[in-house]
């Protein structure tokens, strides 16, 4: 009995001087160790070392957009018709009536002169055919006057046909020639009306002895051209006046068709509506919005595959980071975990931003209070100063008082920082009767058969 009390207290001294099992601690020893409480007055000092987190690459940052824009089909081209835009209503301007009077000969009108010859009725009918053929002899010319072969040069012009006549019969006598002739028109030069605009063949009507009406002119000139009736008007410019007739309203009212013309009239049939133009114009105007349509899902789709290009060469270069990382190819920097934690280990320091205590504490489970002495957790930091290079600080943070470890939050790690958590008294006491309990039973027994 009285060894079994010699060898449990040589266990126990061996124990207590640290022979038989040997726990870390941190201590202040030669001047190399410096343990400075954690407050929130220190934790500011700490935190106030220089440190730059490590960055991600500029591929992390990146994104897949920009581009060099919408190519397509490059420009649209110009329209090459103009918008047709409906007028107002068309406001009806008459003309006035006139009466012009008999008809004036003029310069370039062709008279038909005859004169009897003598002979018999086929002698004299031979001849007034031949004066009938013979009509550029008749031709009034610049000056007013015809020429007529015995008689001269007659001033007619601006002379009605019966003026004309008397005219012609005064020559005749005076030269002593029968005056037994007829006189008419055979050509109407001298007075002219033009037709033009959206009618089917665009002339000049000649004014004759019978009067000129505004339909019988656009008779001549083939008829009004013109599908759209509500939107195109009989434009008559005269004496620099100029009057407006609705289309509709010169259909639906005869009289305005008789309007009667005079020499020197123009008149131009005018659409200011085109349905045909009209359209031309839309039909030009989709194939146009067709065209942009097109070239923009075109250009869309060039962007989409160039997006999709550079996004998955993006994530290619960041799954290749990743790997890196995996295969631990990456610099990086780390804080080490060790002593009473669950899980002994490396924790590296976030790319971009600092981190804390607390973070490398929970990221890696943290520690158990039953085997971890709460009150003994370390942040060990190399702390060169000049003439002590190898010093290092020790901040001690006492987590007994659960509300001291609100400052572990807000203690900021550095490279290389060592996390260390002292083990409990009781936790030192069991590890050292783990090691000697199997020797214990054996001497027991040894002694025991002696």
């Amino acid at each position: 009995m009285l060894k079994h009390l010699v060898l449990i207290a040589g266990l126990a001294g061996l124990a207590g001087c640290g022979v038989a099992y040997i726990s870390p601690k941190v201590t202040e020893a030669d001047g190399q160790v410096r343990v400075l409480p954690l407050t929130a007055d220190s934790v500011r000092v700490a935190n106030g070392s220089s440190y730059q987190p490590k960055e991600l690459p500029n591929v992390f940052f990146a994104n897949a957009g920009g581009g060099r824009g919408l190519r397509g089909a490059g420009a649209t081209p110009p329209a090459s018709l103009d918008r047709q835009n409906r007028p107002a209503a068309l406001a009806m301007n008459l003309p006035p009536n006139v009466n012009p009077g008999p008809y004036e000969i003029g310069v370039g009108d062709v008279l038909l002169l005859a004169t009897k010859t003598p002979g018999n009725t086929i002698e004299e009918l031979s001849g007034l055919l031949a004066a009938q053929n013979s009509r550029q002899g008749y031709t009034v010319q610049d000056d007013g006057a015809i020429a007529i072969p015995d008689v001269g040069r007659v001033q007619i012009a601006g002379l009605t046909l019966e003026e004309a006549e008397a005219q012609l019969f005064q020559s005749l006598v005076e030269n002593q020639i029968d005056p037994t002739f007829s006189l008419e028109i055979a050509e109407f030069n001298s007075k002219r009306v033009s037709l033009g605009g959206a009618v089917a063949n665009p002339t000049v009507a000649p004014v004759t002895l019978t009067p000129l009406t505004l339909d019988a002119a656009l008779a001549a000139a083939g008829g009004i051209n013109t599908k759209d009736l509500d939107f195109a008007s009989i434009r008559l410019y005269r004496d620099g006046t100029l009057y407006q007739i609705p289309l509709n309203e010169y259909l639906r009212r005869p009289a305005v068709q008789k309007t009667r013309l005079i020499d020197g009239d123009s008149v131009f049939v005018d659409t200011e509506y085109e349905l045909d133009k009209a359209q031309a114009y839309f039909e030009e105007q989709i194939t146009l919005a067709q065209f942009r349509q097109t070239a923009r899902v075109q250009a869309l789709n060039e962007l989409n595959a160039e997006v999709n290009l550079r996004r998955a060469a993006l994530q290619e270069t960041r799954d290749n980071f990743r790997s890196q990382i995996e295969f631990d190819a990456v610099d990086r920097d780390y804080v080490y975990l060790t002593g009473e934690v669950i899980k002994p280990s490396r924790f590296p320091l976030p790319f971009g931003r600092t981190a804390t205590m607390a973070d490398a504490l929970f990221e890696n489970e943290g520690f158990r209070t039953e085997k971890a002495n709460p009150s003994q957790i370390y942040v060990l930091r190399d702390s060169p100063e000049p003439g002590n290079p190898d010093l290092v600080t020790a901040w001690h943070l006492n987590g007994s008082d659960a509300s001291n470890m609100i400052l572990a939050t807000k203690m900021q790690l550095r490279p290389n920082d060592v996390i260390f958590i002292a083990e409990q008294p009781i936790t030192r006491w069991n590890r050292v009767l783990q090691q000697f309990v199997p020797s214990i039973l054996t001497t027991g027994s040894a002694l025991a058969v002696q």
